[in-house]
């Protein structure tokens, strides 16, 4: 009908000028119910944020999506895979060695405890322990034993702290939770202590621990 082609027309404009927009939002500046601007969503093909309950709607066309498909504004968080679980188990299915919790979070943006819990039985993945913590990999058992096979590799190869450097590092990220790995190679280069920033990671991938990278422009 042409009356809700014209409110369609209105909820691209607005997004467009907006970039992202909340239900309420939308349904002040187009004078109607949240039901009825679900329909102009609707007809525009809107995606909604796998963050903050999916509250937040943006145009396909706006989104510029990295390399996993992932996109972040002001905060809130876009997927060209979908909502949270099947962004997550898109991610996961990808991943050369699956995901831990912290590896996943650290992708996706978002505190692990917040989302995994209710994701662990999710038909596209598969939990299991490898080395004393969870790693998620994917359903499918022919991609999965590549995946562990890949990681036990990884792990078994990658340089680890000595046990003076990992107490020093562990006391700096004590100190500042939110340095990056460089930022805590710095700090500790000034202490006389020469560890290599991949190293850095290193550790806190094999301890499932999270470090801070360099934040992305917005």
């Amino acid at each position: 009908m042409p009356g809700e082609r014209v409110a369609s027309d209105k909820a691209a404009g607005f997004l467009r000028l907006k970039r992202i927009a909340t239900l309420a939002e939308l349904a002040i500046h187009l004078h109607c119910s949240g039901r009825t601007v679900q329909r102009r969503l609707a007809q525009c093909q809107a995606l909604h944020s796998y963050n903050h309950n999916g509250r937040y709607y943006t145009l396909p066309q706006i989104p510029q999506f990295d390399a996993r498909g992932l996109w972040r504004y002001r905060g809130v968080f876009f997927s060209r895979h979908g909502n949270l679980p099947e962004t997550f188990a898109h991610l996961v299915g990808q991943s050369e060695a699956g995901l831990s919790a912290a590896e996943a979070g650290e992708l996706l943006g978002l505190r692990p405890s917040s989302f995994l819990w209710s994701l662990r039985a999710h038909p596209a993945v598969k939990r299991e322990k490898h080395h004393g913590r969870y790693v998620y990999w994917a359903a499918e058992p022919g991609v999965r034993s590549e995946q562990q096979q890949h990681r036990g590799r990884v792990v078994k190869t990658r340089r680890q702290p000595t046990a003076a450097e990992a107490i020093a590092l562990l006391v700096e990220k004590i100190k500042h939770p939110a340095l990056s790995s460089e930022a805590l190679q710095r700090r500790l280069r000034k202490q006389k202590v020469l560890v290599e920033t991949e190293t850095i990671q290193n550790f806190f991938l094999r301890h499932g621990l999270t470090v801070k990278k360099t934040a992305p422009s917005i």
